[in-house]
């Protein structure tokens, strides 16, 4: 009978928003690659951050009044330090430019978290695969899978090797861990990385949504939950009606919100005057998770599983809507 590693690590990170909201300064900052910085940072005290697991992310507020997530990728053991990786997005809204060309170590920044929509679940076996800055919330997976003495393998493509960070890091892992430069090597052949369905193993991927897509289908015959995603953006979501409007009771509030077919929930309980943790807006970050008391939501995020949507009994504001006339939610 084969058996699960077993990984000794703090219990993941909830999914829901943390209290932890602090300022942190920025005590490293380096070039990872062509286009990559990696950042570290620590409170200005240097008191310990609060602990997480491999897949969590925290929120970055950037000057230009946007917030944004960044994977953590550094060890998390090392209470006084956390580490990200940012592309520099030249089509960006400028936060990731800000970050990588104006940023400098002695910097404040305003964070919040962490939240992990991307835990690792033990298992026997791992196939990781990362496209571009997609590597970022692999690192402490594969760190964690190491430990554990799980068998694992990542695949890891890019534009360039140039383009790739963390490979020196990686290169400690010796054959565990292929580098395919699409300039050199071409895409990732993903039936040679995923082969056939095999019960034991986890398939955990990130990277542009062209990849997510193009493993999503090649595992479509692996066993239901095999295939867990982070996404960069929003997977697209076609209503398969015409969008109406409904009534959201805020059961802790004590009020009644109509939702109009151009508003979303989020936007009309903000309009009504109660206060809601959100960041992404795009339904793929997690913050403004809500939990749905009464009704039936209508799932448009791209975090939650299957499971959890057929369940119904939270779902994300910022996107997801009501099949029906109205919805209860604990707000």
């Amino acid at each position: 009978m084969t058996t699960s590693a077993v990984f000794d690590a703090p219990a993941p990170t909830a999914r829901t928003s943390s209290d932890f909201e602090a300022d942190v300064v920025v005590v490293d900052h380096r070039d990872e690659a062509d286009g990559v910085v990696g950042l570290q940072l620590s409170l200005p005290d240097g008191a310990a951050l609060p602990s997480w697991t491999p897949g969590a992310h925290i929120d970055v507020e950037l000057p230009n009044g946007l917030t944004r997530q960044y994977s953590l990728c550094g060890d998390p053991s090392d209470s006084t330090r956390w580490r990200l990786g940012v592309l520099r997005e030249i089509d960006g809204r400028g936060g990731s430019r800000w970050l990588a060309d104006e940023l400098t170590v002695g910097t404040t920044l305003r964070i919040r978290g962490p939240r992990n929509n991307f835990p690792l679940q033990p298992a026997v076996r791992y196939v990781f695969l990362a496209g571009g800055i997609g590597i970022t919330p692999l690192l402490p997976m594969i760190r964690a899978a190491e430990a554990a003495g799980a068998d694992w393998v990542l695949h890891y493509g890019g534009r360039t090797r140039a383009s790739m960070a963390f490979l020196t890091e990686l290169s400690e892992y010796g054959q565990r861990v292929r580098i395919c430069p699409q300039d050199e090597t071409g895409l990732l052949d993903l039936d040679a990385a995923l082969g056939a369905p095999a019960a034991d193993t986890l398939v955990y991927c990130c990277g542009p949504t062209g990849l997510l897509d193009a493993v999503a289908a090649r595992c479509a015959d692996w066993p239901s939950g095999a295939l867990r995603v982070e996404r960069f953006t929003a997977a697209p979501v076609v209503p398969d009606g015409a969008e109406t409007g409904f009534e959201v009771v805020c059961e802790r509030s004590g009020l009644t919100v109509t939702v109009t077919p151009e508003q979303s929930i989020l936007r009309a309980v903000e309009d009504a005057g109660i206060d809601v943790l959100s960041s992404c807006t795009e339904g793929i970050c997690g913050t403004c998770e809500t939990t749905v008391l009464e009704g039936e939501p209508d799932h448009r995020d791209s975090l939650l599983t299957d499971d959890e949507k057929a369940a119904g009994d939270t779902m994300m504001i910022c996107v997801s809507r009501c099949r029906g006339p109205r919805l209860v939610l604990d707000l």
